[in-house]
């Protein structure tokens, strides 16, 4: 594990070395690179929004956000390199299986946002009529992967009795190709990108039939030991912002065509916002499910992916949360 853990150090020392140079930061700000794990896109809203409205800058922060790959963000912060990410939860298990001193401290999505698509006509419809059929995935890891294996399970299909192929993020033109019969995507985003191409779609979302925790802000041990404040800074702002995407999504939409001016098709985009609107959806905003966390682990040691149960206490925590 000590082996493990160094290579993962060494290597996010590495791409922080190789990552491009930082905007100019503003006088008095502490600039802080904050993974994302995704390309720009209207799903970031509320970090989008908490950055225009000042929301960061009132609690002395300048946020820049970082679109490398997740696991990247991951090693970063196990290593000190960087003082959050945003990450989907399996992550953090994985992390501290591997020695990496994270926790995760903020729940984005409150639902776990992976679905399984597949063309209408096509007869899946439920979780069990996956069994015999070839379904793509991006990567045979990651929330994607994960959360499929966890819809098998809550089905009662065994992996054997399907073909899981990987595509890489290729997942929208695979399907329109009948490359695979399904495909597994994030539920607020490719279904609706592929019925704006004509596409009549049959959905499973995994949320449906198992509560898995998601998506959500990473830090590590040290940052909450020597920077607690920081961490409650961060959080603070985020949850401004979200609540003020939630009351006010055209406006916010607005606000983040400010920082992603590729996002051309105003109305499929918009579209993209309220499905992330809905997997917010929260009268606890931040609140980490203790059943989620267990979930999450059952199945990560159901696929083993984790080789013994870890103590979930030092995964996430609820401490810095605002009061409600």
């Amino acid at each position: 594990m000590t082996t493990m853990r160094s290579i993962l150090i060494g290597l996010a020392l590495l791409m922080a070395a190789c990552s491009p140079p930082a905007v100019a930061p503003t006088p008095g700000l502490r600039v802080i690179r904050l993974p994302v794990g995704y390309i720009p896109s209207v799903q970031f809203a509320n970090l989008y929004v908490a950055m225009e409205k000042g929301y960061f800058a009132a609690e002395g922060l300048e946020i820049q956000p970082d679109y490398s790959y997740e696991t990247n963000g991951v090693q970063l912060v196990g290593a000190g390199e960087l003082p959050f990410a945003v990450v989907s939860a399996e992550q953090v298990l994985l992390a501290r299986a591997q020695g990496l001193p994270v926790r995760y401290v903020m729940t984005l999505f409150t639902r776990f946002p992976v679905a399984v698509v597949s063309p209408q006509g096509a007869g899946i419809v439920t979780p069990a009529d996956l069994r015999g059929r070839v379904i793509g995935v991006p990567t045979l890891d990651g929330a994607n992967f994960i959360g499929l294996r966890a819809l098998l399970a809550a089905a009662g299909v065994d992996e054997a009795e399907v073909t899981i192929r990987p595509i890489g993020f290729n997942q929208v033109e695979a399907l329109a190709a009948g490359q695979v019969e399904a495909v597994v995507v994030y539920s607020n985003n490719e279904p609706i990108r592929l019925a704006a191409q004509g596409e009549a779609l049959d959905v499973i979302e995994v949320s449906d039939h198992v509560a898995l925790a998601a998506n959500g802000i990473l830090t590590s041990e040290a940052t909450l030991r020597d920077e607690p404040e920081l961490v409650r800074a961060l959080i603070r702002a985020l949850a401004r912002a979200t609540a003020d995407v939630e009351a006010d999504p055209a406006g916010a939409y607005a606000l983040t065509k400010q920082l992603v001016p590729e996002l051309s098709d105003d109305a499929l985009e918009q579209q993209v916002l309220t499905a992330t609107i809905a997997l917010w959806e929260t009268d606890r905003p931040g609140y980490s499910d203790p059943a989620a966390w267990e979930a999450m682990q059952t199945t990560l040691l159901e696929a083993g992916l984790l080789a013994a149960p870890l103590d979930l206490s030092l995964a996430y925590t609820n401490d810095y949360l605002p009061e409600p």
